[in-house]
């Protein structure tokens, strides 16, 4: 009989569930001039303890000495809870390994004494997010970077819950980066070609959203989708723009040609359409100004020379055959 082999056990997820709160903090000035009076006190103290050893006042000796190292240890004690906190910075205050607060107040604080008192600045930081290439949504390649604006907003968190939140938050940003520029096609020509719809239709949809046109919807996006990925560690982006969009290399002479080629035929439209316009004009003006007749042949041969007259790139000298025109 074959052996059952044991049902697995799952493992539960471990995560640090960490709230900041305030520590303890009062003023700096104070406290450091009545440690500095009871450091006076246990040295006369002292003083006064060895004068009455040397006149046979044994009891008294031992107990102004012992009061004076006691106040002397007490003392210097006292001098371990000094903290200078400049404007933007923090101090997570930690006793024996248990986090017991954060203190906001700046200038010459004193907290608890024998403390361990970590550095978290709260200041806005930014930095610039390495040049990824990534498929955009129809599957073109394209090089794009970001700046991140961002604080610490949890600075318990922030300290507990990850290892070291700079490298969290910058590859956080680079994967919400690739994320949301996989998620949106580069711009409306492109997504005309992936969709057989004429660029016009897709910069009408709203439900259409490229990289270069709607640079701000993007950046909100990521916005959003960075923020829920790093909350986790106490951070905030308050701030997202993208630095660099653009074609890769290998693709980058094939779309300026294609671009290039769009806007040739958009030029030619405008063109067509307006010489349609103006020989129209023409003809009739031609019509209305008395003893004009042309036939059917006459107004084609004639329609022909001015289409080609104002259309054409270089310059034309047709030959406008249009025989009699008076009768």
């Amino acid at each position: 009989m074959s052996a059952v082999p044991p049902a697995a056990v799952p493992t539960p997820s471990v995560r640090v569930d960490i709230q900041e709160k305030r520590g303890f903090a009062v003023g700096g000035w104070p406290v450091l001039g009545a440690v500095l009076v009871g450091l006076l006190a246990s040295a006369a103290l002292v003083v006064l303890g060895i004068g009455a050893g040397e006149s046979d006042s044994v009891g008294v000796a031992v107990t102004l000495f012992a009061l004076g190292v006691v106040l002397a240890a007490a003392g210097l004690v006292a001098l371990t809870g000094f903290s200078v906190i400049a404007p933007g910075e923090t101090r997570v205050v930690t006793f024996f390994g248990a986090y017991i607060g954060t203190v906001r107040r700046t200038g010459l604080s004193w907290t608890v004494p024998l403390t361990g008192r970590r550095q978290v600045p709260v200041r806005v930081q930014n930095f610039e997010t390495q040049t990824l290439k990534v498929n955009e949504k129809t599957g073109s390649p394209v090089e794009v970077s970001a700046i991140v604006v961002w604080q610490v907003a949890d600075t318990a968190k922030a300290a507990f819950a990850v290892d070291q939140y700079n490298a969290f938050i910058t590859t956080q940003a680079e994967a919400a980066l690739r994320h949301v520029v996989a998620t949106h096609p580069y711009d409306a020509q492109a997504q005309a070609a992936a969709t057989d719809q004429t660029e016009a239709e897709v910069e009408r949809s709203p439900h259409v959203i490229t990289l270069r046109e709607n640079g701000a919807e993007v950046a909100d996006e990521l916005v959003v989708e960075l923020n829920e990925r790093i909350h986790i560690a106490g951070l905030e982006v308050l701030e997202v723009r993208l630095s660099n969009l653009s074609y890769a290399a290998e693709i980058a002479g094939a779309m300026l040609q294609r671009q290039q080629a769009q806007a040739v035929l958009d030029a030619r439209q405008v063109m067509v359409t307006g010489a349609v316009g103006m020989v129209t004009d023409a003809l009739t003006a031609l019509e209305k100004s008395g003893g004009i007749d042309l036939d059917p042949e006459r107004r084609a041969a004639m329609t022909s020379n001015l289409m080609t007259v104002l259309v054409g790139g270089g310059s034309a000298t047709p030959v406008l055959n249009v025989g009699s025109l008076y009768s």
